[in-house]
């Protein structure tokens, strides 16, 4: 073993409990996560009355979500790897009721300035997602570990599709301040389920320090190719996931359609097969299937592009590029998350965090190129935007693949 790997594996030297979860539990874990992740994605049905709101305009808007991200990555590397290092169940208790604070914040904010702030603050909290992953794969069985990071998984995909219709159907009544200050009553309160329900308090498992657990990630991101693979893979697959959900909302409340923030909002609900995905590939990464299962995910993303881009002529025609872009990106999730983990069974927390960071880094930047090429030539270049990252990532599936044959 190399000096660099005893330094990481130093720092979990004490025990690591394995259990079978039970299912009330992983579902506990799983609502958690819908309630935190959607706090990310609140804004995308939003971003035009935000624009108006603020006088901000629509270019520019994308960057309210590219500074959610930041904040997201910033909780990635900094916060997620405090799980192996302090109390967990005293960390996510506490990123819940800051988060309700950041929360309240974006409600308040009456300048654009402010509201970049809270959001960026939003996301650096919204990180305990990645905590609770981390937990539940520590907490499993390794014969479940698939099977639970699929299941709470499909909570942070049901987060992501709700957040979406929630905000369309508040804003539409009261305004797009009001879903923020309904999340943070919502978060107060699930922070006293958890306080409640939580497994008994795990000690902490790391004794070297929080600058050597920072050091000890940098040297994962270094040492674990399948880490840095799957990452790459996360990065590309995420970054053409915020392209549609970024730009989308634009034409659809264009005046040549029309559509209300509710209606916008349903169609987030077309994509309840990635929660099906995110099942089903937990079981098939259990099962040693997760190279194949990230092919076919991968060609499905790709292909979805060609629907989508008949939005002016058929609703249908997106539903459909919906329904396979986020069926195909939560499966190529869940399938990353179980071959990481199974990697480093050690060091959970640092992996996720390490990983969610590529996640981080292709979302806010798809968002970013989603408004620059709908403002530059519409949906037609967004859906080219989205299809050439989809072909990317597909053809360095297949390059690994050739190298491991």
């Amino acid at each position: 073993m190399s000096s660099t790997n005893q330094t990481a594996q130093s720092i979990d030297s004490g025990h690591i409990r394995n259990c079978v979860l039970s299912r009330r539990q992983t579902f506990i874990f799983a609502v958690t996560c819908a309630l935190a992740v959607a706090n990310v994605y609140f804004a995308q049905p939003l971003l035009q009355s935000m624009a108006d709101s603020l006088s901000v305009p629509s270019a520019t808007i994308g960057v309210i979500v590219t500074a959610t991200q930041a904040g997201y990555a910033l909780g990635l590397v900094f916060i997620v790897p405090l799980g192996d290092l302090l109390n967990r169940n005293r960390l996510i208790i506490g990123q819940m009721l800051l988060c309700a604070v950041a929360l309240g914040a974006v409600g308040l904010a009456q300048t654009w300035g402010l509201l970049l702030a809270a959001m960026l603050l939003v996301g650096l909290m919204a990180v305990l997602v990645q905590v609770i992953v981390a937990y539940a794969a520590t907490l499993a069985s390794p014969e479940q570990r698939g099977e639970v990071v699929g299941s709470v998984t499909s909570g942070v995909v049901l987060g992501i599709l709700l957040a979406r219709l929630v905000s369309g159907v508040l804003a539409d009544l009261a305004g797009w301040r009001s879903v923020y200050f309904a999340s943070a009553l919502m978060m107060s309160a699930m922070a006293v389920v958890l306080w409640r329900t939580l497994p008994e308090a795990d000690t902490p498992r790391a004794s070297a320090g929080y600058l050597a657990l920072l050091r000890s990630m940098l040297q994962l991101l270094v040492h674990e190719r399948t880490l840095r693979r799957r990452g790459l893979l996360a990065l590309l697959s995420f970054a053409a996931f915020s392209v549609l959900w970024t730009a989308m909302v634009l034409p659809l409340s264009d005046p040549a359609l029309g559509l209300s923030h509710t209606q916008i909002g349903l169609f987030g609900l077309a994509g309840l097969a990635g929660a099906l995905a995110a099942a089903r590939a937990g079981r098939l990464a259990d099962r040693g299937q997760g190279s194949r299962t990230t092919g076919w995910a991968l060609l499905l993303l790709t292909v979805s592009w060609l629907p989508s881009a008949g939005l002016h002529s058929s609703l249908l025609a997106l539903l459909v590029g919906v329904v396979l872009l986020d069926f195909a990106v939560q499966a190529v999730h869940v399938t990353n998350q179980s071959l990481i983990l199974a990697a480093r069974p050690d060091a959970h927390s640092r992996l996720v965090g390490a990983y969610m960071c590529f996640y981080s880094l292709g979302s806010g930047l798809g968002a970013v190129a989603a408004t620059h090429a709908y403002a530059y030539s519409g949906w037609p270049a967004v859906c080219a935007l989205g299809a050439i990252i989809s072909a990317t990532a597909l053809s360095y599936w297949l390059w690994l693949e050739r190298r491991a044959g």
